[in-house]
């Protein structure tokens, strides 16, 4: 174990130095990387929202709009192919998913079928959809009477081409914005997310995904006065439609479309000649300019409407033809909204209405304060775990160190090659990793520092040190690394990032300790030729201790149940405070622009401006304040987000917005789904690890604790009132992971004693393994625990509770592996538990007959 060839010697060496060339970018700015050479690795990792800045907005298709759209175009069908066809027909009318006709003449009807043929037709065939996609469904359910009726089929088909539609137009409007790197992408089966890093003006962004941006050129219908229209009824073909105007103008449209968007070539702002105000240029294709040149020919001295998303944008009067295929249109813009106008049209109409379900904006105050809370916990946080591996090993400490060093550069390294993105979570992931990290390295140490006491000698104890250590190591970390995994898959935004780093942080410190560590421990002892261990300043645990746990297991048992039990009533009576990840609603954090936010002000303020589901409290410092909007469940998504502009708006002049998230309640059911899902899922898979590994007992035995960890840690948050959301889900889960690691490294040296000691009784054996392992298992506890306090203390308001969740999983964790998970594989009877039981089991061993 201790011999390395050159080879290999240089091979551990390439891996230290390439991670710390690729990780040695992020240490710097970009003008200074700009004046590097070409030929070094310069890419950095990728920041989040959360640290520079910027939305993220989940949308949804509209499944409504889908099935509207196509139906009125079913109907316009039958209509077209019937009078094409000559038949009589009468009752064309549609509701829901349904249209139906009713043919007059009794024998035309198989005529009737077979022109509208092709609306029953196959749309699509592939092997994803499963064969042909049938769209419509005729039926008959009377002589004449034709039925058409969307299928889910063609539902699904509709709608997934309705959200890769979207896609394309969001990803040319975000483009045309001018930002960095956005992130447009599908999320479901009718769900586009899209994010976009250091935007400064989230609204904005919210306004251009929010409109359809249907463009219709029309004639105004002056055969009447609107205002008769209104008072009365507007003629058939004719519909009332209004202006942006304040108040509102109201305008007789005819319904023929004359041109639409879909023929337009180009949009421009630009600004007009004569008056010098803000218009859209525009360019008609072949098709669209001859058709707006007849209309215009023909319309002379009339008024026609430019018409978006049903709303009025002008409607000037033809003073001549227009037939160059070319126009503009003015009313009343700004720079910026003719900009943005002009943006809609280029980047084409969404095919249906796309409503915001989840908002996450943070502004770019917030995420520089995020980076300098991150730098700083992560340094003070690596600062007290080198400072008390020092203390605790001595010389062994500072190699430690330096393999943690390695660790954190390979995260990184690995984290800009991959091209992951770093979010707050994500800090937290790294900062937890450093705690963990050395818990290898504190199982090796631990155990090299056992074979000494055993008589064998310094070399022999190193060697079987690193050997009977690597089993054990990977034990406890796979499962971690299984819950950091579901946590991936059954995550989302910034638990995902925590999951990435946790995973990558766990790999590459299995790497370190089995590499680099080793290899450094058997370069020492090839240069100075040590006769003993060098040994460290404190010591928290002696190095041999003789407690009887097991003699107190009852007792444990008794009040960890009493617990458990207090846990669940007060989870019933008065429940977690459930953040807005499960409740839906908005969270809104501000920052007054000078002086103290003032709670009262702020709640007075929002309750004038008619928001009244309410709660604003101090948060973190006193310039700030974080505001709790219920959900408008009731009145629709869309309602939720007026009320959040109505709100930013209301304090905007006194209070800088440094983060909004708004979930809906559809998306908050499912996130509440997710994560009792994601919690069953990773104990489910942890269970079959420790089951192919172990025995079934331990297995069982493993879970219990675990479950007793979660529901304690439940009745920790109830009792603190500490928001429970996605984060603290992540802390759950990495709680689970952490309380396994321990569970399963005394579960190894259990293993290993009933090997050893075959005749010992199982009560005595445990005892044994709790205090071989209590040493490690302090340390490994401290370790976290001081990397975890840092992060407390200096991480920021956000993830406090997520962290403060994390530290009472810590301790609770460490309580579990030895008062819990060890004495309850005696309750299975894992083995005889006294000399007597022993005596008897072997006596009626020695009674069966010989094979």
């Amino acid at each position: 174990m201790l011999y390395f060839s050159r080879w290999k010697t240089i091979g551990i060496w390439a891996v230290v130095l390439l991670a710390v060339i690729f990780a040695a970018p992020n240490l710097v700015s970009q003008a200074t990387l700009a004046k590097l050479p070409d030929w070094l690795p310069k890419k950095q990792m990728t920041l989040g929202l959360d640290l520079q800045g910027g939305s993220h907005i989940l949308l949804q298709v509209d499944a409504n709009d889908i099935i509207k759209d196509r139906m009125q175009s079913t109907r316009d069908e039958i209509r077209t192919q019937l009078r094409d066809a000559k038949i009589g027909y009468t009752g064309l009318s549609g509701s829901g998913k349904m249209v139906q006709v009713r043919i007059r003449d009794a024998s035309q009807v198989d005529a009737a079928k077979a022109a509208l043929k092709p609306l029953t037709e196959p749309i699509a065939a592939g092997l994803m959809s499963g064969g042909s996609v049938t769209e419509l469904e005729l039926a008959e359910p009377e002589p004449g009477l034709l039925r058409f009726t969307m299928s889910d089929a063609g539902l699904r088909y509709r709608m997934s081409a309705a959200v890769s539609q979207s896609i394309e137009v969001i990803g040319r409007r975000v483009n045309e914005l001018g930002t960095t790197e956005p992130i447009v992408q599908r999320q479901g089966e009718d769900r586009v997310l899209v994010q976009v890093p250091g935007l400064q003006d989230p609204q904005r962004l919210k306004d251009i995904l929010g409109q359809t941006a249907k463009l219709t050129f029309q004639m105004v219908d002056q055969s009447m006065p609107v205002q008769e229209a209104l008072n009365g009824r507007p003629p058939a073909g004719d519909t009332i439609m209004y202006s942006k105007d304040d108040p509102p103008v109201p305008y007789l449209i005819e319904n023929r479309v004359i041109v639409s968007g879909e023929n337009l070539v180009d949009a421009q702002a630009t600004f007009d000649q004569r008056t010098n105000e803000p218009v859209v240029s525009f360019r008609f294709d072949s098709k669209g300019a001859s058709r707006f040149g007849q209309a215009t020919q023909q319309n002379v001295g009339k008024l026609f409407a430019i018409i978006l998303d049903d709303k009025v944008i002008s409607a000037p009067q033809i003073r001549e033809p227009i037939l160059g295929g070319t126009g503009q249109i003015s009313g009343n813009f700004t720079a910026q909204s003719a900009n943005d106008l002009a943006v809609l049209l280029r980047a084409g109409a969404l095919p249906a209405t796309l409503t915001v379900v989840e908002e996450r904006t943070v502004g770019p105050g917030l995420g520089q304060d995020s980076i300098q809370a991150g730098k700083m916990s992560a340094l003070v946080g690596s600062v007290l775990v080198v400072v008390f591996m020092v203390a605790a090993y001595g010389f062994l400490g500072w190699i430690a160190n330096l393999a943690l060093l390695a660790n954190l550069a390979m995260i990184v390294a690995v984290l800009t090659l991959l091209g992951a993105t770093l979010t707050l979570p994500g800090i937290a992931g790294i900062v937890l990793t450093v705690g963990m990290a050395v818990d290898s390295n504190v199982l090796i140490y631990e155990r090299i520092r056992e074979e000494r006491r055993n008589g064998r000698s310094l070399i022999q104890a190193i060697d079987t040190g690193f050997a009977k250590a690597l089993a054990t190591i990977l034990d406890s970390n796979i499962t971690t690394l299984i819950a950091a995994v579901v946590l991936f898959f059954l995550g989302s935004g910034p638990v995902r990032g925590f999951a990435v780093t946790l995973a990558i942080g766990i790999i590459t410190t299995v790497f370190t300790a089995f590499t680099l560590t080793r290899w450094l421990v058997a370069e020492w002892l090839r240069r100075r030729h040590p006769k003993e261990l060098p040994r460290g300043y404190v010591r928290i645990v002696p190095e041999v201790t003789h407690i009887r746990f097991m003699r107190v297991r009852l007792q444990v048992f008794v009040v960890s149940i009493c617990l458990c039990i207090a846990s669940i009533g007060l989870l019933f009576t008065q429940g977690l405070n459930f953040g807005i990840d499960f409740t839906g609603g908005t969270l809104i954090e501000v920052r007054a622009k000078s002086g103290d936010a003032d709670v009262g002000d702020i709640r007075k303020r929002l309750n004038a401006a008619g928001i009244n589901e309410v709660q604003v409290q101090g948060f973190g410092n006193a310039t700030d304040a974080l505001i709790r909007i219920g959900t408008a469940s009731e009145k629709g998504e869309e309602a939720g987000n007026v009320i959040v502009k109505n709100a930013q708006d209301t304090l905007a002049s006194d209070y800088q917005i440094r983060r909004t998230e708004r979930v809906g309640p559809t998306v908050s059911g499912e996130l509440a789904w997710a994560a009792i899902i994601g919690v069953l899922a990773a104990m489910g898979a942890i269970l079959v690890y420790v089951w192919i590994r172990f025995e079934w007992q331990f297995a069982i035995g493993s879970i219990l604790a675990t479950i007793n960890d979660i529901i304690l840690t439940l009745g920790f948050l109830v009792v603190t009132q500490l928001q429970f959301d996605l984060s603290t889900v992540a802390a759950i889960l990495t709680i689970v992971g952490y309380s396994l690691n321990d569970t399963v490294v005394i579960y190894d040296r259990v293993r290993e004693n009933l090997r050893r000691f075959k005749k010992m009784p199982l009560g005595q054996l445990l005892d044994l393994s709790d205090n071989e392992m209590l040493s490690r298992t302090t340390m490994t506890s401290v370790t976290t625990f001081l990397a975890l306090l840092a992060l407390f203390a200096l991480g920021g308001e956000v993830i406090r509770s997520f962290v403060a969740s994390m530290l009472f999983g810590v301790f609770i964790g460490t309580f579990s592996s030895i008062f819990i998970a060890a004495p309850i594989l005696i309750v299975f009877h894992l083995r005889p538990t006294t000399q007597k039981e022993m005596a008897e089991a072997e006596h009626a061993t020695a009674q069966l007959p010989a094979k």
